[in-house]
């Protein structure tokens, strides 16, 4: 066995079904054997944390807005990785729009990765993009190495995005499952929020559904008008639609930011019933309520919503039995400017939180307060994204043969949310101010120390998975 040129070593190792003292043993970038704590060779780097932190294998997160090229003025791979880093996070899928172009062609997919090389700090993925049209352009996003793809059923925010229906769909999805490729679905239908009369955005206002007059005495600073415009029967009559159409082509189909929780039997029923189908949820949906959220708090948009406390634990409770499989950040920042803090209008806000680097205290500050262990917060932060996009073999667990991907990180500290020690290009977020537990101390991509107690090591050295 080739000697390896760096030890890193605990007392409190997170494996998957165990925390226990150990050395990993890592030869160029690779975790090459997993030893007893005292086992480290003469002539090698080590490093070693105290006994108050863990050990954790780096965060994946598979849903993160980059905006880049065409819209960096509201992120980039620049900041967006260094605050991935700095949150412990490792590897970050890229959605596929809100840049331009979006990652809808090959050559849109080029362009993205011409923008993103020598700029990041962690490894990169990229999501492509399912729009009306682009069946033709789906196998060659696949080959040019894609982990999936998104679509929306409902107005995305962005006119070079569209919206997909059940046709469009119908027409792509045979392609799709031929090539076994994941389909990730924003899962809201228009036709029930249209139906409610209030003029929110994401919903095309010529559209037929549109059969509700508007109510002009809403009142677009109160978040009660902004929940009201978004349903949960919009989410509801979403995942019905892809669970049939899962079941109809055998597709493989994942729900992203999934908040209503009256949906969440039919998921449960679809999981029991094998059928291909897996979701997530993010942060906000987990820390926030609806009866908390102040009037003219922009800051909290985003869609679907936030909705009210019962609704909250019920996902909590999804979480624990796996109808939901992971949490991610939605990462979906924008200048502040776009946020409309000034008026408080949450009907025409643009729609997205910024938590990038937040992600692992947010969710582990909620989690043990319900009880809930290590182990989980591992599996849905790390591994289960990882599997989601097929990096299961390099990311997510701490094994030998994995990227040395690691996070040394105090569970117990404790930090209060300050906006100058955010690193995503814009600082506006509904978590200023908490109070959050653990603190991420070192963060190491295959071997690499790129993030140390608030100070980055080095220069972007992320690579770009499309292969």
């Amino acid at each position: 066995m080739t000697a390896p040129n760096l030890v890193i070593r605990s007392r409190r190792v997170v494996f998957p079904d165990s925390v226990s003292a150990a050395s990993l043993h890592i030869t160029g970038g690779t975790i090459t054997n997993i030893a007893a704590y005292e086992t480290v060779p003469a002539n090698c780097e080590l490093v070693e944390t105290d006994d108050d932190s863990l050990l954790l294998p780096g965060l994946v997160d598979t849903h993160v807005h980059v905006n880049e090229p065409g819209r960096t003025e509201w992120e980039g791979f620049a900041t967006a990785t260094r605050a991935a880093a700095a949150g412990g996070v490792t590897t970050l899928v890229d959605m596929p729009l809100n840049s331009i172009p979006p990652t809808t062609t090959v050559a849109g997919l080029q362009e993205k990765l011409a923008a993103a090389r020598e700029q990041c700090h962690v490894d990169v993925g990229f999501w492509g993009g399912v729009v009306p049209g682009n069946t033709s352009e789906l196998a060659a996003l696949a080959a040019a190495g894609v982990v999936g793809f998104k679509c929306f059923l409902i107005h995305s925010g962005v006119d070079e995005f569209p919206n997909v229906t059940e046709n469009d769909l119908r027409e792509a999805l045979p392609e799709l499952t031929r090539l076994d490729a994941l389909l990730i679905v924003h899962a809201e239908v228009p036709g029930p929020i249209s139906r409610t009369g209030i003029p929110a955005c994401h919903v095309d206002p010529e559209s037929p559904s549109s059969t509700a007059r508007t109510d002009k005495n809403v009142c677009p600073t109160e978040y009660a008008t902004f929940l009201a415009s978004r349903p949960r029967a919009a989410e509801d009559e979403a995942v019905a639609l892809m669970v049939k159409l899962a079941r109809e082509f055998g597709a493989r189909v994942h729900i992203v930011h999934h908040s209503s929780a009256d949906s969440l039997p039919m998921l449960r029923e679809a999981k029991a019933a094998g059928l291909r189908i897996t979701a997530e949820t993010c942060p906000h949906y987990l820390t926030f309520a609806a009866e908390e959220i102040p009037d003219g708090a922009t800051e909290f948009k985003c869609c679907p919503p936030i909705r009210e406390r019962e609704n909250r634990e019920q996902l909590w409770s999804a979480l624990k039995d796996r109808t939901l499989d992971m949490i991610v950040s939605d990462h979906s920042p924008c200048p502040p400017e776009m946020k409309l803090r000034d008026s408080g209008d949450f009907l025409q806000a643009w729609g997205g939180i910024s938590s990038l680097q937040l992600r692992l205290p947010i969710v582990w500050t909620e989690s043990k307060r319900r009880g809930y262990s290590i182990h989980d917060l591992a599996r849905w932060l790390c591994s289960a994204p990882a599997k989601l996009v097929g990096l299961e073999q390099r990311k997510g667990l701490i094994k030998i043969g994995h990227d040395a991907d690691l996070v040394i990180w105090n569970p117990s500290a404790e930090f209060k949310v300050e906006a100058s020690a955010l690193h995503h290009r814009h600082k506006l977020t509904p978590y200023q101010g908490l109070t959050l537990s653990g603190v991420v101390e070192k963060t190491f991509l295959r071997g690499r120390k790129i993030y140390d107690s608030g100070e980055f090591v080095g220069g972007p050295s992320g690579r770009l998975l499309t292969s």
